[in-house]
């Protein structure tokens, strides 16, 4: 016997989500960072275990098929790739055009215009960066973001270009390094670079030490995913970014 049913007409907010498939962190994040009435749905691109800018644009082949994969019936209102070098190595422009042809969504975004976004919000021009890949990997990051008016004013790393390794930096380590380098440099925030450095429990931490904010990719991507989906984020404890007066 064919059951009778009918259709809800009611839907969540829904978002699309690409993870490296090396990341163990940003889905954990996102789910902290993002309100918790927003759904989303990911999908995974394959990624080498070791972080080179040729694996990063490597990635551009395979950004489309990543996107189809997410679920068609689903309203998409915006799709989030999760890789700031990537996003630097390959081209915000051409990552947007690429997960576009494989899933139907208005907006694109990623760590890298998330992190413009946010510093022009914070009114920052200056930042230290920290990135935990070899510091290769980083020199398109820091081209980009001069071409945006962002000076990187000091750059460190922790040298590691292995994913598995890259996860489990540990805190203090994080710590140390942001404290260091706020208290040595010129700057007007601390960057930590990476979706799969575990940042978000040490962003707090660090701002009450060095008085400046302290900007994380996947910080920066769920912040800039509810300002384009005008939203407001339910979950302000994680930096000043989040902070409602820090708006300039």
């Amino acid at each position: 016997m064919t059951l009778d049913y009918e259709l809800t007409s009611s839907r969540p907010k829904q978002i699309g989500l690409i993870v490296l498939q090396a990341d163990e962190t940003l889905e954990r994040d996102l789910r902290l960072l993002l309100p918790d009435d927003l759904e989303f749905l990911v999908s995974r691109v394959p990624s080498a275990t070791s972080v080179s800018r040729e694996s990063l644009q490597a990635m551009a082949n395979d950004l489309t098929q990543a996107a189809s994969l997410l679920p068609v019936g689903a309203n998409l209102s915006a799709v989030g790739y999760g890789c700031t070098s990537g996003t630097a190595q390959i081209g915000a422009v051409h990552i947007a055009s690429l997960i576009q042809a494989g899933i139907l969504t208005p907006t694109v975004t990623e760590p890298v215009s998330a992190l413009i976004a946010a510093c022009a919000h914070l009114g920052v021009t200056r930042i230290g960066l920290i990135s935990p890949y070899v510091a290769s990997v980083s020199d398109q990051l820091r081209v980009v973001l001069a071409d945006a008016g962002i000076q990187v004013t000091h750059f460190t790393s922790f040298d590691e270009p292995t994913e598995e390794r890259v996860v489990r930096i540990s805190p203090d380590s994080i710590t140390a390094a942001a404290i260091a380098m706020a208290h040595a440099e010129d700057c007007d925030a601390v960057f930590l670079s990476c979706t799969n450095l575990r940042t978000l429990d040490v962003i707090e931490r660090i701002e009450t030490q060095i008085g400046k904010p302290v900007l994380s990719s996947n910080q920066v991507l769920a912040w800039h995913l509810c300002r384009l989906l005008d939203i407001a984020p339910q979950h302000p404890q994680f930096g000043r970014l989040f902070d409602p007066d820090a708006d300039h």
